[in-house]
């Protein structure tokens, strides 16, 4: 079977940790939605201004919890980066950017931190991919890599002293 080359990656295979680390975020965070609806889920949304939030509440609680799941397998890890850096966008636009004109810089950045590292984490995801220890590489063993060429397995050459 032809896999895209979207889902190809050589990447090394420590991204596993930024793939856990994401992908286990993102999968709490879409499950609490739905566990404490009113502080993180409708009532969060009510609260920040999002339009229809009882429509968007239990939408992005589902984007986070597949999405999530997915980089945790490494499934389609590129793809399921794209809607998780759109729902970052719009925290950080909804809730940090209303705590910087409210109380300034360093109260925003302390709020931020974990919006920033998951942002930049799913944008690291989506640039790089899954990594060599995932389903997208399994399904793409031996496929060309996004450059062009062949991926290549390193091998270290054994030495015989005799």
């Amino acid at each position: 079977m032809k896999w895209p080359k979207l889902l190809v990656s050589n990447a090394a295979p420590a991204v596993i940790l930024i793939r856990l680390i994401v992908g286990g975020v993102f999968l709490s965070e879409g499950i609490q939605k739905f566990l404490f609806p009113g502080n993180l889920g409708v009532g969060r949304f009510i609260k920040i201004g999002i339009p229809s939030p009882e429509i968007m509440a239990p939408f992005v609680g589902v984007v986070e919890i597949v999405g999530g799941g997915l980089l945790l397998a490494g499934f389609l890890t590129r793809l399921a980066a794209i809607p998780l850096v759109i729902s970052m966008l719009v925290a950080i636009t909804t809730t940090k950017i209303p705590i910087f004109q409210k109380s300034g810089f360093w109260a925003m950045a302390h709020e931020a931190r974990v919006d920033y590292a998951m942002l930049l984490g799913c944008i690291f995801l989506l640039i790089a991919g899954a990594g060599t220890w995932s389903l997208d590489a399994g399904l793409t063993r031996g496929a060309e890599h996004p450059g062009g060429q062949p991926r290549r397995i390193e091998t270290k050459k054994r030495c015989t002293h005799s």
